[in-house]
């Protein structure tokens, strides 16, 4: 059985940062994909950065410039660096991951989403 697990969110200062983890275990043999979603109260969950396993990266317009989605293996967290924090970026964070298993075969995991609050 697989498991995701993040950390790393909390209250912080306009202007600060903060750095997501999440951390997977289990049957995993390898990350293929990573992503980070958001969502806000009211509002949709969005897409805040991607990472392909051949390094590709995707920023949602709002984050471009200011977060940075970094990659581990199998054994190691995924990243999301969070910088010039500003009250919009308040949400609870979601890391997605498509994982390779050790018995075979590639399935989609979703972090318990971890909290994070810009406000002074």
């Amino acid at each position: 059985q697989v498991q995701l697990v993040e950390s790393g969110g909390g209250l912080v200062q306009p202007g600060g940062s903060l750095r997501l983890s999440c951390a997977a275990s289990g049957s995993v043999l390898s990350i293929y994909a990573m992503r980070w979603y958001r969502q806000a109260p009211g509002k949709k969950r969005e897409l805040v950065a991607s990472l392909t396993r051949d390094g590709m990266t995707n920023y949602a317009d709002s984050v471009k410039g200011r977060f940075t989605i970094s990659r581990g293996n199998a054994k190691t967290p995924v990243f999301l660096q969070m910088n010039s924090l500003n009250p919009e970026d308040t949400a609870v964070y979601y890391c997605n991951l498509e994982l390779n298993l050790v018995l075979g075969g590639r399935s989609n995991y979703w972090g318990q989403g971890t909290q994070v609050t810009v406000s002074s």
